[in-house]
């Protein structure tokens, strides 16, 4: 008779590693599909979502931490910044509405609860950029990136639930954004305020960021929030605003000669940067369809499709041999920057799954597989759990585990999106 031990180790062995292991362009489209499908929610469920669920509640000062180094520490008083809670906020509601998971639903209540009690400015509206490791205000700066995102994040935990305070807070925040933010004169957003919503010249969101008046990144983030606003909030209005930031895409940050994005722009749109930011395309190929499919436009839609393939063949020209994407060239100076960072490679994986599905053509589906396998073969920390936030060209990795810009959102929602989208 065979040892009950023995028979719980084997078991134990084969849950962890049957859902493991270089997926084959060799195999059919049908099996690659499935194969990609079980190890990214097999990554998810085992791996991305164990070690924000272990690492980052705050127990002390409520929350999560704010920061985790790339040597894996929790620092305990490190700022908690809106951006990040916003993304958390998305992970674990998305991750409650996908698996049914009570455990993701405590987490994204947690988060919830701690942004509309913390992060929220109560007399002026929007939400705060940072608070200290005890929740206390240390910048009242108003982002429209930020903003954004936490209209992404509630709207997100309405749509997983039901819940009425989230999706108040949201449409206050759009509110806000819709008064004080919106250029009137030449559309778009504008990009930095004060407490009191008085605009700021500041520097962009991100450290090398200049002082322009416009950005494609902020630009994408409000779509994408605002169509996540939309699906629990279908109103005239929002459709209107919806159908806005989709032509601006068309009209002024798509480049129609390169199909790659124009990065910074001017109040009238016209073009300040060079730079080719392979993941930005990738992203901005499948969001920008996904926004234009919820207005069920057969027109738009239509038009959307032809450009967002563009989009992806464009940013194809940052995928490399070994199944990578590169950050981002300098058409200025011709320089590279060629670190392989976790979210590029995770949003390329969805968006050339978007490819595939819209032309039929498995070099795109080809192109997510061999992301993946790359992604599973450098990003994912098989010691310590989670990804790395950096590959680097001498092949070592580094950066926080979790901080200001590492969250869990990127590559939990490559996962979600697959597998929502393979059925």
């Amino acid at each position: 008779m065979r040892n009950p031990l023995f028979t719980l180790i084997i078991m134990a062995f084969l849950n962890s590693h049957a859902i493991t292991g270089q997926i084959s362009i060799r195999a059919t489209a049908d099996q690659k599909l499935t194969e990609l499908k079980n190890q990214l929610a097999h990554n998810l469920e085992n791996n991305i979502l164990p070690y924000w669920s272990s690492n980052m509640p705050d127990e002390t000062n409520g929350g999560f931490f704010g920061r985790i180094d790339e040597n894996n520490r929790v620092i305990h008083d490190a700022s908690k910044g809106g951006i990040l809670n916003a993304r958390i906020l998305w992970t674990w509601s998305a991750a409650y509405r996908v698996t049914g998971n009570p455990e993701y639903l405590r987490l994204a209540t947690r988060a919830r609860d701690y942004i509309l009690s913390h992060f929220i400015d109560r007399k002026h509206g929007g939400a705060y950029l940072t608070l200290n490791y005890r929740g206390e205000v240390r910048d009242d700066r108003k982002h429209t990136y930020t903003q954004a995102y936490f209209i992404y994040g509630l709207s997100e935990y309405a749509r997983a639930t039901g819940d009425k305070k989230s999706l108040k807070a949201a449409k206050s925040i759009f509110r806000m954004l819709e008064k004080k933010a919106l250029d009137k004169e030449a559309n778009g957003y504008f990009e930095v305020f004060s407490r009191d919503w008085q605009r700021l010249h500041d520097r962009l969101i991100g450290e090398k960021s200049p002082a322009d008046e416009k950005s494609m990144n902020t630009s994408l983030h409000v779509m994408e929030a605002y169509a996540n606003l939309y699906r629990v909030w279908p109103s005239s209005r929002m459709a209107g605003r919806l159908r806005n930031m989709v032509n601006i895409f068309l009209g002024h940050i798509v480049d129609k000669n390169s199909f790659h994005l124009i990065y910074f722009m001017d109040k009238n749109w016209n073009s300040t940067s060079m730079i080719e930011s392979y993941g930005h395309d990738i992203e901005a190929s499948w969001l920008l369809y996904e926004a234009a499919t919820l207005l069920q436009d057969p027109q738009l839609t239509g038009q959307v499709k032809k450009i967002s393939i563009a989009i992806a063949d464009a940013a194809a020209e940052g995928l490399m041999p070994d199944g990578s994407m590169l950050s981002e060239k300098d058409r200025e100076t011709g320089r590279v920057r060629d670190t392989r960072g976790w979210w590029d490679q995770a949003e390329a994986v969805v968006g050339y799954v978007n490819a595939f599905e819209l032309t039929g053509n498995e070099k795109y589906l080809n192109y997510a597989v061999n992301l993946w396998n790359f992604i599973d073969r450098h990003m994912t920390d098989k010691e310590n759990g989670g990804w790395f936030a950096y590959l680097y060209s001498d092949g070592t990795t580094g950066g926080d585990k979790a901080g200001t810009w590492i969250c869990p959102y990127h590559n939990s929602r490559m996962c979600l999106e697959i597998m929502e989208r393979v059925k």
